[in-house]
């Protein structure tokens, strides 16, 4: 999707709203507009506008209920300084990228080593290159960002296969590091994924039938 086009469909809060809420759980429209606190009639124009852009798509349950789910992984990237505006979208990486061989990717980079203009004998053929080698840095970490996108959906794709397919990757992700630090309590845990401990009664079952976390005591910790 053109970038301007994107921007100016994320220009709007509400359809951002609806974006955060549908990368923790699919939604059905009632839902988003309780959510939101607009009518159904306004959701129903966002996420027109949004499935339109390819953002968002939707799935009809058992009981004819039609839910709403983000539908596609991308990136948008914006950069605003005193010498330039620009903004680029793509798809995150593919998976076969090898980004262990870039040259630069390890950040292990001597400013001392960059001319300084403001000296009188600064080269302007060192000034060039410094710009050239920064320029292709700035390239390779946002290929680098892509790629770390690309492999996080595929992380929470795997919890989301492992688990009950209603509950969602991105808190069970949530849940995961939080119990990699130290067992803990559901209210615990609510509190630190900022969820109801409802909610993560239910995700905490649906990781204990894929064994990844069991109960001990009063608590759950890693399976």
């Amino acid at each position: 999707m053109d970038s301007a086009a994107l921007l100016d469909l994320l220009g709007n809060e509400n359809r951002r709203r609806i974006l955060r809420l549908l990368a923790r759980k699919p939604c059905y429209v009632t839902e988003i507009s309780e959510y939101l606190g607009v009518s159904p009639k306004a959701v129903i124009e966002h996420l027109r506008k949004l499935e339109e852009a390819g953002l968002v798509e939707s799935h009809t349950d058992d009981q004819r209920r039609k839910y709403f789910h983000i539908a596609r992984n991308l990136r948008l990237e914006v950069n605003v300084s005193p010498y330039g505006f620009g903004t680029k979208s793509a798809y995150p990486a593919s998976r076969s990228l090898d980004i262990t061989t870039w040259r630069y990717l390890s950040l292990d980079v001597d400013p001392a080593d960059d001319p300084d203009p403001a000296e009188a004998d600064a080269d302007p053929e060192e000034l060039a290159a410094s710009l050239a080698r920064l320029e292709e840095l700035e390239n390779e970490l946002s290929m680098a960002q892509r790629w770390v996108q690309g492999r996080m959906t595929d992380l929470l794709d795997s919890i989301a296969e492992a688990t009950d397919e209603e509950v969602n990757s991105r808190l069970s992700a949530d849940v995961l590091r939080a119990l990699a630090e130290r067992p803990h309590t559901v209210g615990e845990l609510a509190e630190a994924v900022d969820a109801s401990p409802e909610l993560v009664e239910r995700t905490l079952a649906a990781m204990a039938d894929g064994d990844f976390v069991r109960r001990t005591g009063d608590g759950w910790t890693l399976a």
